[in-house]
């Protein structure tokens, strides 16, 4: 017989009396907690009671698909995507209060396809402010800060604390030689013979270049160098490059050779006497225009002090020839813009420089009306910019600066530069030139609402001295197709004292000749 298992049965513990009451305790705080949540956040069918929201049926909901604009019309609250918080810190979206960044370099295949950026608003909504702020960022990030044609010299402090290099034209006989060869002086004969050849055939073809955009000003010949003229001022620009070894040839030396005539001149334009001064005349007369008259002590020597590409950030100064006239500044804007872009692009051929570029294109105005030279120039720049990662800015108060060229071919060119801009920010603006903008870059009926309240008068009184432009600081940054976010941008002491462009405003306030409030 299997023996039965006994089973002894343990007594359970009774809760004591304190035990039961710490229970009670919380069994009615979980009832009142549970009584505040309903008070506060209703049941999942609305609250019930008297003047309660109470529904029996739960209702589904309706799901409503469209396109955007259609669903910007029935919720107009939309907002475009913030953009990534890396670069230069524009200020907070005026909307949401978030942090904006413009980085046009860290776009680049990104967001955008090339890293040029086309700023635009009224006088004294703040542009220069916004350019030299993002300046400053990326010369820290490593970018070598390049004003190669400072019109009002509103740079240079900023270029001086920087610990940069800044080169004054025409202050104190201050002169630049457009045919100088910047880096390549004195180091050609460390380099192989081939690599020599071909940089001496590229630096044969700026100079010339920048002889023919010179010789297109008014203070030249006032057009552009013919077939002939072209060929025989390349020619006689060698002659006397290899007249004179290891030295750079200045105007005067090319104007002598070509009122001596040599044999190799001659033979190349198959001319000879009488014929061969026909061809000419013009070109030598032109030639003494840019080292005589208004234009006398400018290029009619050596550069006087060299750009230091060593240097984190250069400046060529020109403000000292706003006294001699717009024609005298168009000739010191494309010589300085040449030389100054030339000497960077021959330290790169030679290995001397690997940086990156930040070029401010400030008071584009005076340079497309300075002729097409300058319009090459700025062309040749933006289409090798996305190889470079150069970030080149271009500023302007109006689209129609763009129609100020004499020819139908120079404004395709000076388009071409907006076209190959896919960052735009767009300050303070009239309604008419949203309108022309609007050809360019799509801007929706809320983004033009805004820009324009921007621009409207904040007073009527006939003293404006202390009247700030009611959209200082405000900007819309628009990236290709992407819905535009606005910003407002707020300076910190030190950048007021840098930015400081007149001496009774903190902020960019400089007044041009022509009553221009920058």
């Amino acid at each position: 017989m299997a023996r039965k298992k006994s089973h002894i049965e343990t007594p359970r513990r009774m809760p004591s009396a304190q035990a039961e009451r710490t229970t009670a305790a919380q069994r009615r705080a979980e009832k009142q907690a549970e009584k505040q949540r309903r008070r506060l956040v209703a049941p999942r069918r609305g609250w019930g009671g008297r003047f309660g929201g109470r529904v029996a049926v739960e209702d589904a909901g309706t799901v409503y698909t469209g396109p955007s604009v259609q669903a910007g019309g029935v919720y107009p609250f939309l907002l475009g995507a913030g953009l990534p918080p890396r670069g230069v810190p524009v200020g907070r979206d005026v909307l949401t209060g978030e942090l904006v960044c413009i980085d046009p370099s860290g776009w680049t295949g990104k967001l955008t396809t090339n890293p040029g950026v086309w700023v635009m608003s009224q006088p004294g909504a703040g542009k220069s402010a916004l350019v030299k702020r993002i300046c400053l960022v990326y010369s820290a990030y490593g970018h070598m800060m390049c004003v190669p044609g400072d019109v009002k010299g509103e740079y240079s402090q900023l270029v001086r604390d920087l610990g940069g290099s800044v080169v004054s034209i025409g202050a104190g006989g201050g002169r630049i030689n457009p045919l100088d060869s910047g880096p390549l002086k004195g180091r050609l004969d460390t380099l192989s013979v081939k690599q020599r050849d071909e940089l001496l055939d590229v630096l044969t073809g700026r100079r010339l270049e920048t002889l023919g955009a010179l010789l297109s000003t008014k203070n030249g010949l006032g057009r552009a160098p013919g077939e002939i003229e072209r060929s025989a001022l390349n020619t006689a620009v060698q002659l006397a490059s290899d007249a004179n070894p290891g030295t750079d040839p200045i105007i005067p030396d090319v104007i002598a050779v070509l009122r001596q005539a040599p044999e190799a001149l001659r033979s190349k334009l198959a001319a000879d006497g009488d014929t061969y001064n026909d061809l000419t005349r013009s070109v030598i007369a032109g030639l003494d225009n840019l080292v005589s008259g208004p234009l006398k002590g400018l290029f009619d020597g050596p550069t006087t002090t060299p750009l230091n590409l060593d240097a984190p950030a250069v400046s060529v100064d020109i403000s000292p020839l706003r006294a001699r006239g717009n024609d005298v500044i168009s000739a010191g804007m494309i010589a300085t813009w040449a030389y100054a872009y030339s000497s960077i692009d021959s330290a790169r051929s030679i290995g001397m420089m690997d940086r990156k570029l930040v070029l401010p294109m400030d008071e584009m105005w005076r340079a497309l009306r300075s002729g097409p030279g300058l319009v090459d120039a700025m062309d040749a720049i933006s289409r090798l910019n996305r190889t470079t990662d150069d970030v080149t800015i271009y500023v302007t108060h109006s689209v129609l600066d763009l129609e100020a060229l004499p020819t139908e071919e120079d404004r395709a060119k000076a388009r071409g530069l907006m076209d190959r801009c896919d960052t735009w920010v767009i300050g303070a603006s009239s309604d008419e030139e949203l309108g022309r903008v609007t050809g360019k870059r799509a801007l929706t009926e809320q983004e033009r609402m805004m820009i324009t309240s921007w621009s409207s008068a904040t007073s009527t009184g006939l003293d404006t001295s202390d009247q700030v432009h009611p959209g200082r600081g405000k900007y819309l940054i628009k990236i290709g197709t992407r819905a535009g976010i606005a910003a407002a941008t707020e300076l910190t002491p030190t950048e007021e004292r840098l930015y400081r462009t007149d001496k009774n405003q903190a902020v960019e306030h400089t007044t041009t000749e022509g009553g221009d409030r920058r």
